[in-house]
């Protein structure tokens, strides 16, 4: 067969249908959208609410979101570098500052609500993996009120096992919301036996791993002192040990349940005069003036 060159004529560009401008950015899955944004037909106008969660560089960003035909709204949102008003200085984007995140909002959007001491989640963090309880899963031998429901949106990041999107999700299950979601991508999941072991899972929300990395990163600088030190600077700095790292998140959590509306005070504008780079306008008199000046000169 004759090699056919195709050619694309006007027929074919009359009939092109250009993408969503999110989509040509590649910055939205519109199919994993349309899915989690769809509601029934027969719930009318009730709103299906998403919790919406983004990992930057520096920062770990949850929302609660309601889709309208305007847009988006978010409903609430929380942020890891509010973390410091709750004792958590420093490693901002690691799981246990995840799961922190996702704590604080799950707190906040329930007292917004009105319903932060109808659902208090888990107590205590013990890494154990425990079904939300909806209404699509409901056997009806509860009459007790419904958790708030929101779907988990990752937008394009990777579920791999042991994700920090996942620690977000945990911290807002154990806050009291209800995230449908399962065990497996949890850190300490066994693919072979199908099983969570809820300690490693623990281990990680109260950042364990980064207690052995900081004692490994220690005990290199023991042994070659003249070395220049790039990890955990701020730690070494504020004399944080090791053992201490467990107690930190402890507190922070205590702190987030006790008040979740707590945030960084305001840092004070510095006094002094602001310095100016554009040329001042001047009038007629004033050009005139400058004109006979320089004449004289």
């Amino acid at each position: 067969m004759a090699f056919v060159k195709v050619v694309k004529n006007k027929a074919y560009f009359k009939r092109f249908q250009v993408k969503y401008q999110r989509r040509r950015q590649g910055k939205t899955d519109f199919r994993a959208r349309r899915q989690m944004v769809l509601q029934d037909k027969t719930k009318f106008g009730s709103p299906k609410y998403r919790l919406v969660v983004r990992i930057t560089n520096r920062d770990v960003v949850a929302q609660i979101v309601h889709a309208k035909v305007a847009g988006d709204d978010v409903i609430q949102a929380a942020y890891s570098h509010e973390l410091p008003a709750f004792g958590v200085n420093f490693g901002l984007t690691n799981y246990a500052a995840a799961y922190c995140t996702g704590l604080l909002l799950a707190r906040r959007t329930l007292a917004k609500l009105g319903v932060a001491d109808k659902f208090e989640g888990a107590k205590e963090a013990t890494g154990a993996y425990a079904a939300v309880r909806t209404k699509k899963d409901d056997q009806g031998d509860d009459e007790k009120r419904f958790p708030f429901k929101a779907i988990l949106d990752i937008g394009l990041a990777r579920t791999t096992t042991g994700a920090r999107i996942f620690g977000v999700m945990k911290g807002a299950v154990d806050g009291g919301i209800a995230v449908p979601h399962r065990p497996n991508r949890f850190p300490g999941f066994d693919k072979a036996k199908k099983q969570l072991d809820a300690k490693i899972h623990r281990d990680r929300i109260f950042g364990k791993h980064v207690a052995d990395y900081l004692k490994q990163v220690k005990e290199g600088v023991g042994a070659n002192p003249d070395e220049k030190l790039n990890q955990f600077s701020k730690l070494i700095a504020a004399k944080i040990a090791p053992a201490d790292i467990e107690g930190i998140y402890k507190k922070a959590h205590a702190a987030i349940r006790a008040d979740p509306k707590k945030t960084l005070a305001k840092k004070e504008k510095k006094a002094g005069q602001r310095k100016a780079y554009n040329v001042k306008s001047l009038t007629r008199d004033e050009k005139n003036a400058a004109a006979k000046k320089k004449i004289a000169t």
